[in-house]
């Protein structure tokens, strides 16, 4: 099986790595389409370096800045960020037959996501996410299989990747329902060491994480507070339920409705410590920031639906001023 990771960063890595190390040889013939830094370590290093509680392991893996050059595959790993979707299609689309399955690991509501959703709703394209259908064009949805992660990792220096928490995978196709060539993908990633559940309803697993994640992420980039001080902050939490609140009225318009009450989902993030969110993480780097397909998204599904979201508005600008003002987001 022909496997290409497209994006070889803290989850591209993860994906490389797992397997690339922990399949049995021969199962899978693994490469990465990878640019500057991250190249030039791999080829130098004749692969990915993987670090673990054992030590620093080496995991082959053929790289190339080519898609021509590695061909097509069996399955591709899209594990880029939001920013660089637009960028990345037509390169994921020249490593694909008919028969190619793309795995879009990402964050966010995806370009995919009203395919197969039903109501009101379904078929639309997002500008937030999807600016004239492009990406949809270039990947149709019949060729994906949604993936929500539940892992974290740390890239430590281009070309390495050490694994973090967490190992958890949701998986589904748009049209929902399981078949068998996703059964087998669920049982190629649970071999590698993941925890997966296919889900009859991919949909729901994305908007319920993105329920959590469009508030943390872009509050902790704009006042640099790692989340135990955001949830701490009675005023800020209050607003980041605010949000929430708005975000599952959409969610029921759309059919993904939310029973959960919001300071119950901060209790559960409470749970995991003091963390630097990955929005913050880029913006102190000084990367760009994946805002459209975190909150913009949500705020362009209610302005289609009438529905009124002035706490996203404020969210979504004032985090975009912020972002345009440091160069991490493109200007008005």
């Amino acid at each position: 099986m022909r496997v290409c990771i497209v994006g070889l960063g803290a989850i591209g890595g993860l994906f490389a790595g797992w397997m690339g190390s922990r399949l049995a040889a021969g199962r899978i013939e693994l490469s990465a389409l990878a640019r500057g830094a991250t190249l030039a370590a791999v080829q130098r290093q004749g692969g990915l370096h993987l670090l673990g509680p054992d030590g620093l392991g080496s995991v082959p893996l053929r790289a190339s800045s080519d898609p021509q050059a590695l061909g097509h595959q069996d399955l591709v790993i899209l594990a880029v960020k939001g920013p660089a979707l637009a960028g990345v299609a037509p390169t994921v689309q020249a490593l694909c037959s008919a028969q190619t399955t793309v795995l879009a690991a990402m964050n966010g509501v995806p370009w995919w996501f009203f395919d197969g959703l039903g109501g009101e709703v379904e078929g639309l394209s997002l500008q937030a996410v999807d600016a004239g259908g492009r990406v949809r064009s270039l990947l149709p949805s019949r060729q994906v299989v949604g993936c929500v992660v539940h892992a974290s990792s740390a890239v430590p220096a281009p070309g390495s990747v050490q694994p973090v928490q967490g190992r958890g995978l949701i998986i589904g196709r748009p049209a929902g329902g399981q078949d068998a060539p996703l059964l087998a993908l669920g049982g190629l990633l649970t071999d590698a060491g993941f925890d997966v559940r296919v889900s009859d309803r991919i949909q729901r697993d994305v908007w319920f994480k993105l329920w959590g994640n469009m508030t943390m992420n872009p509050v902790s980039a704009l006042t640099g507070a790692p989340s135990d001080r955001i949830l701490d902050d009675p005023l800020v939490r209050a607003f980041n339920s605010a949000v929430m609140r708005e975000a599952q009225a959409v969610g029921a318009a759309i059919g993904i409705p939310i029973a959960e009450d919001p300071e119950a989902r901060h209790a559960v993030t409470r749970k995991l410590g003091r963390f630097k969110t990955s929005m913050l993480q880029d913006c102190e780097a000084g990367r760009p920031l994946e805002l459209d397909a975190l909150v913009g998204a949500v705020r362009e599904i209610g302005n289609h639906l009438g529905l009124a979201t002035p706490n996203i508005d404020a969210l979504f600008g004032l985090t975009r001023l912020m972002a345009q003002q440091r160069g991490l987001y493109p200007a008005a």
